[in-house]
């Protein structure tokens, strides 16, 4: 046992506490030696007090036993010291440490336990690939960014559980091991022992419970839910992650997105302490694209895509005329003040384009009112004047055009879009100094312009499926249709191919989108059986599969279902983006690699032929 109990940590002592007899316990931070006075940087996850060896007020054997122990200490050891606060030597304060104006003069020191040398320094500063960093986990947590990412994740927490409390929500927790459903990716299964050949799988979302409880007269619900989706992953992206997860009954779009605005504001306020103007500005899903591209823009800088495919049309520019006739568009976009770039950046541009399936990329480039492209000879003049206006191009600006598909004209501009935006330093710097929460002597202040919130409204109810030729729901299958739609959609016995009718066929569905990251969704759903019934077999769902997924669900509908509605944000996403952290991985505790593979406890890994049998499995090798 150890024989020194802390009184403090190494984050508190000021200094008021001069002369006071006090133990701290920690992990040895730096260690130097300055011509025989010895320094100690003492480390806990509160803060870092210097302990000085060799200024006691003792002398003799004792000062010597403590410099020898001091000594011994290397970096990561954990000690205890038990000792004196002084003031720090006149002209030596750091006052970039709270601490900073004492030190700590040593009486007696305990070694709790000794440590190899780490496999990389316990720095924000650290050089270090970000596998190694989650083989050793446990250490990477000891650097103070990701300490501070989680006290933060922390606060969102608490602030999310108490606004609900006051909103009279209460929290439920739904089941883990549920029934596989459709829900846009793969599920984890989990084969059962004592049902053999039957398998749970780990819940996408607890969707389907939410509304069951909303049917059970809950009325208002929330939780902090795990959800698990097996999908190829990327930064923003894990296995299993956290959502904050909410329904309510007789409500409609509007309260629903007023409650969620009175979180965001309270968890910004609370966490961040800045004011987040509201209400959130809102786009149709369908603006969205046209506009900016996505449906996940970043609001926080203009540079919007304008459509010229009627200007396009009239010129005597082939491949716009054939992306044309191929029922595609062409459009365009003003990188403001870039007319220097270089033809080796406009093949890097070019580049990226492709990467989203684009075949080409154009561009002109304004120079003295006047164009200067290798395509400009394909254009009369008020056909350029007419390019000129529709885009604002000034003296000095660059335009860029794709021509194809939407989906791909979209989607290459949209991505071009952010890389120029960031090259124009039209975003704010994404890392956000989070000092000024965790300590009282910095006090840097956050613009709310920081972060810039949109909703996203009325997407279509569905989505043609180029890969599997089939309609689909854009969000889920449980999705309320617009009323309007009503009419239409009772009088089809099937999706027609013709995708412009239905592509027309808008939801009551919502997402939230914060720069340029989409931090979650909600609709309002389905509660009428009939109608549920109906969007079904829209889908083409068999209907042995609707009664075996989804039977449960319906015939609940049936007992008096009120309407209902909800919303779930991504916790981990929002939290990257309130840390201005680069990776989802660097606010979650224990996260996988890109490849679904932990480091740390090299998790998945194969397991025994008894457990296999047990579970009434076999390998095919």
């Amino acid at each position: 046992m150890p024989k020194l109990k802390r009184t403090h940590t190494c984050g508190e002592l000021r200094k008021k506490n001069v002369g006071q007899e006090i133990i701290l316990s920690g992990w040895v931070h730096k260690w130097r030696d300055h011509g025989g006075v010895i320094f100690i940087d003492l480390r806990d996850r509160e803060g870092i007090t210097q302990i000085v060896f060799g200024r006691q007020e003792s002398s003799g054997a004792r000062a010597k036993e403590l410099e020898t122990l001091a000594r011994k200490l290397r970096a990561e050891y954990v000690i205890s010291v038990a000792g004196k606060v002084a003031p720090r030597p006149e002209g030596t304060a750091n006052l970039q440490l709270p601490t900073g104006e004492i030190e700590v003069l040593p009486e007696e020191v305990e070694i709790l336990n000794k440590a190899k040398t780490p496999p990389f320094e316990v720095s924000d500063q650290v050089d270090v690939s970000e596998e190694v960093r989650l083989k050793y986990r446990y250490i990477d947590l000891r650097r103070q960014k990701m300490q501070r990412n989680l006290f933060l994740r922390d606060r969102v927490c608490k602030a999310t559980r108490n606004f609900f409390d006051e909103h009279r929500f209460i929290e439920v927790e739904t089941p883990f091991l549920t029934k596989s459903t459709p829900e846009g990716a793969r599920d984890y299964l989990v084969p059962s022992r004592l049902n053999p050949g039957s398998f749970f799988a780990l819940p996408q979302s607890p969707q389907l419970f939410k509304q069951l409880l909303m049917i059970g007269g809950m009325e208002k619900y929330f939780q902090i839910v795990k959800c698990f989706r097996d999908e190829d992953l990327r930064k923003d992206r894990q296995p299993e992650f956290t959502q904050i997860d909410y329904e309510m009954s007789f409500t409609d779009e509007k309260d629903i997105q007023f409650i969620t605005e009175e979180l965001m504001v309270r968890v910004f306020k609370e966490v961040l302490k800045i004011d987040i103007p509201r209400p959130f500005p809102r786009l149709t899903y369908e603006e969205s694209f046209r506009r900016y591209g996505t449906d996940k823009p970043d609001v926080r800088f203009a540079m919007e895509l304008k459509e010229i495919s009627d200007i396009a049309e009239k010129s005597e520019f082939r491949i716009f005329k054939e992306a044309l006739k191929k029922n595609g568009i062409v459009c365009a976009l003003n990188a403001k003040g870039l007319a220097e770039t270089s033809r080796k950046e406009l093949d890097e541009l070019k580049e990226m384009a492709g990467d989203c399936g684009a075949k080409g990329l154009a561009w002109m480039k304004m120079t003295d009112k006047t164009f200067q492209s290798p395509i400009t000879k394909f254009f009369k003049q008020e056909e350029l004047d007419a390019i000129a206006e529709r885009t604002e191009a000034k003296k000095g600006d660059l335009l860029l055009f794709v021509a194809d598909k939407a989906k791909i004209v979209y989607d290459a501009l949209s991505k071009l879009r952010t890389v120029l935006g960031e090259r124009l330093n039209l975003i704010p710097d994404k890392s956000l100094d989070l000092d000024y929460l965790f300590s009282e002597r910095r006090k840097i202040s956050v613009e709310p312009s920081f972060f810039s919130f949109v909703w996203i409204v009325d997407p279509p109810l569905f989505e043609y499926n180029e890969e599997e030729k089939r309609w689909s729901p854009v969000h889920h299958p449980f999705t309320s249709p617009k009323e309007e739609a009503f009419p239409f959609l009772e009088k089809l016995t099937e999706l027609p191919k013709d995708m412009e009718k239905v592509s027309k066929v808008l939801s009551r569905a919502y997402d939230l989108v914060l720069n340029g990251h989409e931090i979650g969704g909600g609709s309002i759903r389905i509660h009428q059986r009939d109608l549920q019934e109906k969007i079904f077999h829209l889908l083409k769902i068999p209907s042995q599969e609707v009664k075996e997924k989804f039977g449960f669900l319906l015939e609940s509908l049936g007992y008096g279902a009120p309407p209902h509605g909800g919303f779930a944000f991504g916790l981990d996403r929002l939290v990257m983006i309130l840390t201005g952290s680069s990776s989802i991985r660097d606010v979650i505790a224990f996260p996988v690699t890109q490849k679904a593979f932990s480091p740390l406890t090299n998790a998945p890994s194969a397991v025994s032929e008894r457990q296999l049998k047990e579970l009434h499995l076999k390998l095919e090798k």
